[in-house]
């Protein structure tokens, strides 16, 4: 029979983990001054004098290395249960693993092949 009260923990542990960041956002609201003009709108760049518009268009270049340090990040994260437990799963684990792991890098090798990763 399922017994609800064995998550008890977990639910007071999602309620008490949501309530404290709503809190402090709701807190700093409330207590936090509100002193709108000309120095609080201009942009800040450590302590020196802005010059010209804070608004700068970016090389795409930096963004697709980013884009690429995210998707193998976030590769190597999926993929450290599955090795920790490699030796009880079976071959068909390993080739989806495989295939998990194969995708990216033909994705990066197109790309490569583009031109779209040369820092030049």
């Amino acid at each position: 029979m399922f017994l609800l009260h064995e998550y008890d923990i977990f639910w007071a542990f999602l309620i008490i983990s949501s309530i404290i960041p709503i809190l402090a956002f709701v807190i700093s609201g409330v207590l936090a001054p509100v002193r709108e003009g000309p120095e609080k709108l201009s942009s800040y760049e450590s302590g020196i004098e802005p010059m010209g518009d804070a608004w700068l268009q970016f090389r795409i270049r930096y963004y697709m290395f980013a884009l690429v340090f995210v998707v193998f990040d976030v590769e190597t994260v999926f993929l450290y249960p599955w090795a920790m437990s490699f030796d009880v799963l079976g071959v068909s684990v390993f080739i989806e693993a495989f295939i998990f792991v194969l995708i990216p890098i033909v994705g990066s090798v197109y790309a490569w092949r583009k031109g779209a990763l040369e820092w030049s």
